[in-house]
């Protein structure tokens, strides 16, 4: 399996990655048929890439809850 070129990823900022909460995530979704998405406190690190179907089921699945845990109080 070749690597995906991300040489003309837009990385974009996920809202909630500023606020303190440890969650720094970047998406890259301007790639033909995959979207990228990396750690924005190390961008020099490869990135996860996935294809947009996979990605867009990922984030259905998590608005519905599906990968909620239960933490301890």
């Amino acid at each position: 399996m070749s690597a995906a070129d991300l040489s003309n990823a837009h990385w974009r900022k996920a809202m909630h990655s500023a606020q303190g909460n440890g969650g720094c995530v970047e998406i890259a979704g301007n790639l033909p048929g995959l979207t990228g998405i990396r750690d924005s406190l190390r961008p020099q690190d490869v990135p996860h890439v996935t294809s947009k179907a996979a990605f867009a089921t990922f984030l259905a699945d998590t608005k519905v809850g599906y990968y909620d845990m239960d933490l301890p109080a």
